[in-house]
């Protein structure tokens, strides 16, 4: 996690993993031994945070030395409110996973639509069943390319209407899912869960590949079903590569990783 000389100098740039149990992921070490590999004087640390100091702990972000963080997903809604500048997708979803500091205002965004659907593409994946309609889906959906067919799943059909309405999608393909249904979703190439349903127990075919990105200490109904169906689950750690190169990724397109540790500066 240390740089060369396994210290960290009043240049390097930190960054924060914020979640009440941030210490269990791997989020950090992963992405640590990345900007070592790419020589980058630059480190994320695990910061354990409860929800009474979350608001205490991110607004005095804008003077501390952390230039950005991470946020796991007990805190992207909250967030939003403490931002000075927030992306589009940001204002659509009403979520941010990731901020970064410039000078005194934070500025806020959603990564993990992005390395989601960059991950959809790598796997040859065409068509989606959505399961849900919560910010997670909201964010997904507005960054989600044409290329990506999408049918909606959710438990009230009112609450999927006013959805794709507010989205703006044309023509939705919408159907809803509830206890005592019996429902196949074995012609889809994946199955995205965002719901809040305890159960899965209606779905008696999954597709080769089922994610919700949960993380390893959340319940899972996703996994459960998987599990009973012996198809393939992802979730938050199985995916931390791709989360890993998503946050590498963004820090480098907004300048943040810019000095190598060999650079020398004054």
């Amino acid at each position: 996690m240390m740089n060369n000389g396994n210290e960290i100098s009043h240049h390097t740039k930190l960054y924060g993993f914020i979640g009440e149990e941030a210490g269990q992921s791997s989020l950090s070490a992963t992405l640590n031994k990345k900007l070592k590999t790419a020589n980058k004087d630059a480190m994320m640390i695990p910061m354990n945070i409860r929800e009474d100091d979350f608001y205490f702990t991110v607004a005095n972000m804008k003077k501390s030395h952390v230039n950005g963080a991470v946020l796991s997903n007990e805190y992207v809604e909250s967030v939003v409110e403490i931002l000075d500048q927030s992306s589009d997708t940001v204002n659509v979803s009403g979520m941010c996973d990731i901020l970064i500091r410039d000078e005194q205002k934070l500025f806020g965004d959603v990564i993990f639509a992005d390395i989601l659907i960059d991950f959809l593409k790598e796997n040859g994946v065409m068509k989606i069943a959505l399961i849900g309609v919560n910010h997670y889906a909201k964010a997904f959906v507005s960054k989600c390319p044409a290329s990506l067919h999408l049918s909606y799943f959710n438990e009230n059909l009112e609450e999927l209407m006013s959805f794709t309405q507010e989205l703006n999608i044309e023509n939705a393909d919408i159907n809803r899912i509830a206890d005592g249904m019996d429902i196949d979703l074995s012609s889809f190439d994946v199955v995205l869960d965002f719901s809040n349903l305890a159960s899965l127990d209606m779905i008696s075919k999954l597709s080769a590949i089922s994610i919700d990105m949960k993380q390893k200490k959340r319940f899972s109904s996703l996994k459960q079903r998987a599990i009973e169906l012996d198809s393939k689950y992802l979730g938050f750690e199985d995916m931390l590569g791709d989360i890993t190169n998503g946050v590498f990724e963004f820090l480098k397109n907004k300048k943040h990783l810019d000095y190598d540790k060999s650079d020398m500066r004054f």
